[in-house]
This record gives C-alpha cells, structure tokens and sequence, in this order.
C-alpha cells in the first residue's frame, strides 16, 4: 500500500500504543548495534531514548500526555541541535525503522501512514547539509 500523505487514522485504526512502543523497543534494539548513528546516542541513556521516542509518538498519534508531562514542547529540532545529522544518517535512520516496521508486523495501512511522518520528520531533523561521513 502506498501512502502520499500522512493520514492518522490510519495509524490509529491500525495500530495501538502498546504496538508502537513495541516498534520502538525493536527500533532502538536495532540502533544499538548500528555503525553510523548508534555512536550518536549515549552509551548509559539507550532506555531514556526509547522512552522519549515512544513517549514522543503516543503524545503524537493518540493523545497521550505523559510525554508532555515529562518534557514538555517537543522541540524536535532544537533537541536534535547536538547532533550532526545529514543525508547519510537520516536515511539510515529511516532504514532502520522500515526495518523494524516490517519486524513488527505492523499493518501495512499503518505502516504506510508512518513512514510518510517518519520521512517528513527525519528530513525535518536534518541540521548538516552533507553526512558527517
């Protein structure tokens, strides 16, 4: 199924909190061993992570305010600052996640819709005109 546009509903129809955040254990279970952007992220905060991205897409797809609670304003970007993110890296990231889409099972309606956000976003986070590599 081939999606232009992000349409929520199919997200939300399609997959529930608990499977996103399964999505992003295998995710994140994935980015630990990657050569390009594992390295980005710190050794002792792997959990701290993944919570925040699981946390970010409830707030994002289903309403759930934890992650407001905890972080406030997501300020994507501005949290992102630290990182050198080019071309190279946003679309590994983005490799990784249809990777983990497909590990997950996630319905291809669902599937579809998030990996139009997910394309926006990791292009949205790019802050280095080239790779770093």
């Amino acid at each position: 199924m081939r999606v232009d546009f992000m349409d929520e509903t199919l997200i939300t129809e399609h997959l529930d909190e608990p499977g996103m955040r399964r999505l992003v254990a295998v995710f994140y279970r994935r980015m630990r061993e990657d050569d390009l952007i594992g390295p980005l992220y710190p050794a002792d905060d792997w959990e701290g992570a993944e919570e925040r991205l699981a946390g970010f897409l409830c707030f994002r797809f289903y309403g759930n305010m934890d992650y407001i609670a905890a972080r406030g304003h997501p300020r994507l970007r501005g949290r992102h600052v630290p990182f050198r993110i080019g071309e190279a890296e946003r679309d590994r990231w983005l490799e990784i996640m249809r990777a983990s889409l497909l590990e997950t099972a996630v319905p291809a309606e669902a599937a579809a819709a998030l990996t139009v956000f997910f394309k926006q976003t990791a292009d949205f986070m790019r802050n280095t005109p080239r790779s770093v590599i």
